[in-house]
Order: C-alpha cells, then sequence, then structure tokens
C-alpha cells in the first residue's frame, strides 16, 4: 500500500463536523464512506488508478486545519495526488469564502438563525459532476432508496474498490467506464429502459467533455452543454449546476423540497415568483441561500 500525507487549510469559517453530519444523513452516497469523529474517509478513481482519501480536522472553525492521508494500490504521482486533492477541495468547498454570503443572511431576519445554525458549513458536493449527473438520472420518477440501491449496484459492477485498515471503499464508476458498458447489462442493472438510455447518454457526454470547460466556461454555455444531452431537464441541469460543479447563482425553483423548506422559514406557501424574489436578494450566492433552507430543513 502506498501512503501519501498532508494538510489543507480552508477558508475560514469552516466547521468540518457540520460536513460530516451532512454526509451523514446524504442518501446518494450512503455506504460509501466512513465517518469517525472529525474524520471522514472515502474513495474516489483518477484514470482508473483507485484511491482512498482520509482527513481528519485537527484545526478550529475560525482556524481550520485538515490532514490528509492517501491510500492506493499504486504509487501515487505528484499529478494523481494534485488531482486527488483538488477534488476532494471541490468536493468539500475548502475555498468557499462565506463572510459575503453571511452579511447578506444576516440582513434577512428570517434566514440569520440558519446561519447561527449552520455558521461554518461549506456546502458538500457530489465528488464530480458525473456523478451527480447520474444520481440526477437515477432519481427520475424513482424512490430515493431505490435510486439508492442502483447507485450502489452500478458502483460494485463498473466502479472499482480497495481495501484500508479492513474496509472496502468504492469509488463511483468514470465515464469512460459505463459509456462502454453493455447497453443490456445496464438495463438489468437499472431496471428501466429510459434511465438506462439516459444514463449511456451522460456518461458518453462526459467521457467525451473537457474538464476545463466544465470548471472555467461561463455559466450560460455550461447549461447549454448539460441541456443538449439526452435526459437532462430544467431541474437536473440546476442541480448540477449548484451541487456537481458549484455554480452558486442557479436555484433549483421547481425543486418540491425547497420550496417546503422556504415555506417553513418564511412563514408562507411560497410561489415560483416569490421563491425567485427571495433568491434575488442573494446575487451570485442564491444558491448557498438555497442549499442552507434545504439542509436546515
Amino acid at each position: 500500500m502506498y501512503q501519501e500525507t498532508g494538510t489543507l487549510t480552508p477558508t475560514p469559517p469552516f466547521d468540518f463536523d457540520k460536513s460530516l453530519q451532512f454526509l451523514g444523513i446524504f442518501g446518494p452516497t450512503k455506504y460509501e464512506q466512513t465517518i469517525a469523529l472529525h474524520s471522514l474517509t472515502k474513495a474516489t478513481c483518477s484514470d482508473g488508478q483507485t484511491v482512498v482519501f482520509q482527513f481528519t480536522s485537527t484545526g478550529t472553525t475560525e482556524e481550520p486545519r485538515l490532514e490528509y492521508r492517501l491510500f492506493s494500490a499504486q504509487p501515487i504521482t505528484e499529478a494523481t495526488k494534485d488531482t486527488v486533492l483538488e477534488r476532494v477541495n471541490f468536493f468539500l468547498s475548502l475555498d468557499d469564502d462565506l463572510e459575503p454570503f453571511y452579511r447578506i443572511g444576516r440582513e434577512d431576519p428570517d434566514f440569520a438563525p440558519i446561519i447561527e445554525h449552520l455558521y461554518g458549513y461549506h456546502q458538500v458536493k457530489f465528488l464530480t459532476p458525473f456523478e451527480n449527473a447520474c444520481w440526477a438520472v437515477l432519481t427520475q420518477r424513482n424512490p430515493m432508496n431505490i435510486a439508492q440501491k442502483t447507485k450502489q449496484a452500478l458502483t460494485e459492477r463498473f466502479g472499482s474498490s480497495l481495501e484500508v485498515n479492513g474496509t472496502v471503499y468504492w469509488a463511483f464508476p468514470e465515464p469512460i467506464q459505463i459509456a462502454i458498458a453493455d447497453e443490456r447489462e445496464l438495463l438489468t442493472l437499472i431496471r428501466n429502459e429510459r434511465r438506462a438510455e439516459y444514463l449511456s447518454a451522460v456518461a458518453r457526454a462526459f467521457s467525451d467533455v473537457d474538464n476545463e470547460f466544465l470548471k472555467t466556461a461561463p455559466d450560460e454555455e455550461v447549461e447549454r452543454w448539460l441541456r443538449n444531452i439526452k435526459g437532462l431537464g430544467e431541474w437536473s441541469v440546476t442541480f448540477i449546476m449548484v451541487r456537481g460543479l458549484g455554480r452558486m447563482e442557479r436555484v433549483p425553483l421547481t425543486e418540491k423540497r425547497l420550496v417546503e423548506a422556504a415555506s417553513k422559514v418564511y412563514g408562507e406557501e411560497i410561489k415560483r415568483d416569490a421563491l425567485q424574489h427571495l433568491a434575488d436578494k442573494y446575487g451570485p450566492w442564491k444558491g448557498y441561500w438555497a442549499h442552507y433552507l434545504r439542509v436546515a430543513s
């Protein structure tokens, strides 16, 4: 077993325990990680190499510090280490500066208590936008628990694993692994012809796209690219923009859970126009506002 260790310094305020609490109830990654006191262990796959990462908080909310340890059955090159750390950094939103968001939120008397409750929580995204896109397909008109079991079956069939300290950690497949999969086998696992077709379309699209485009292209271009993938509609595209790509100027206005969460906080049944009006007050942070509402609910 090859190992690498080091330290990352998140942008304060950062409360890693709140990230762990969120992951503990986050259905899409159920059974895919180990959560311990101030610690997270999980697997990812980069260019065919499976790496298990373990992050442990050794700092405070105002002076955060994360110690990391990477494990792999293959030598961990500098390039692989950088890729994994960049992925985890993005996954945990370590670089997000929440102070501008908090300044706006504290002026909102209905929302201010949520900021105090979630103070230091940085959005936990999907580990990759591809995994997010697959989850968006698997949950279309499908109960959450069934979608989770299907995702787990996909991971164990097309993904990869590594045993660390007696626990086997599974990494979600890379796009090419599903893009080249036999369609009949996919259908057997997913048990829905339309979702299997959509999943194949998502995998082919993500296996061909330049990741730099997804990271740096203007929102409108990325959104257009996502909309051209068969099976991704308005809600799915907004979902991926926020939870898979960290583009926080998007709000899933049609999401039932968000409407319910906003209605609880603001004391009335929120319609789409009113929800948009509330979100607009948060400018580039409206995605964070919506995420905090859902998490708090």
